[in-house]
């Protein structure tokens, strides 16, 4: 059975899975840029992932892979006009991926239930008095730098410890804002300036990003870190690097899993709970 959002905002308590599945209507995104662009073909993608046991969709309208350029909210509301309401009309829990505050009150006005902001709202700060008053889900990322240059030789003295405190000052600043801390989800932001060694300590590090008391979400789905390790320049290639870096963070306490491959990692982490399940 599908997750209900509250099913979602607790599943660090009842460590229940959740998966979010990826939905980029861009024509730029590092994996599946321009494969959706169509609100037809979008729409039946969203229908296939939740068919397959996504328990969220999460829509963006700008990418923000590594060198990307920002766009515009009026260009992202025109890209989801005609997809966003069709997928939350499918019933789905639909999480609108922007740092926008306009894109998002678009959003929820259509049935969004969550914003998964990367900016952690630096972006645009009216986002979280708008997340408090629509009392919608909020996921709070760690991003160094912005996404045109945030790999440029990233560095950090002890990662885990440094997104950790971010992540913690950025819920301060939200709830400072009306959010409630029970709507609240933090992202240790895979990819997002961060070297190889970054990537693997913060999978690696989930447990302590646990202890802020908070679902933990984790992205890892196609990066470019998994072809770091297992040479695997294709990121359609990359779903045997993405379940194995989501059930680590899994080990470690992480609860939602945002990928691409909905069906495989549904699998996988059926497998691991039932494994869990039959020990000691």
């Amino acid at each position: 059975m599908a997750a209900t959002l509250d099913d979602i905002l607790h599943s660090h308590r009842t460590r229940r899975p959740v998966v979010m599945g990826v939905l980029n209507v861009t024509p730029d995104s590092f994996s599946d840029g321009g494969d959706f662009l169509s609100p037809s073909v979008a729409v039946a993608q969203a229908r296939r992932m939740i068919t397959d046991g996504a328990d969220i969709i999460d829509i963006g309208a700008e990418s923000t892979r590594p060198g990307s350029d920002r766009v515009s909210p009026a260009e992202q509301i025109a890209r989801l006009a005609d997809i966003l309401p069709a997928v939350t009309a499918s019933g789905a829990i639909v999480s609108i991926d922007t740092t926008s505050a306009d894109v998002a009150a678009f959003a929820f006005d259509s049935g969004a239930a969550m914003v998964n902001d990367v900016s952690a709202g630096r972006d645009d700060p009216a986002i979280f008095a708008l997340a408090a008053e629509r009392g919608a889900a909020l996921c709070l990322m760690h991003m160094l730098g912005e996404p045109k240059a945030m790999q440029a030789d990233p560095q950090y003295d002890d990662v885990v410890a440094e997104v950790k405190a971010f992540l913690a000052g950025r819920v301060d600043v939200a709830r400072a804002a009306g959010v409630s801390r029970e709507r609240i989800i933090v992202d240790p932001g895979i990819g997002f300036g961060k070297k190889l060694e970054h990537n693997l300590a913060l999978l690696a590090g989930v447990g302590e990003l646990c202890l802020l008391g908070l679902p933990v979400l984790v992205g890892p789905s196609r990066k470019r870190f998994i072809d770091d390790v297992a040479n695997v320049p294709m990121p359609a290639d990359r779903l045997g690097g993405t379940i194995a870096a989501c059930l680590a963070a899994r080990a470690g306490g992480a609860t939602i899993f945002r990928v691409h491959d909905v069906a495989a990692t549904v699998q996988a982490l059926k497998v691991a709970a039932a494994i869990d399940h039959a020990g000691p």
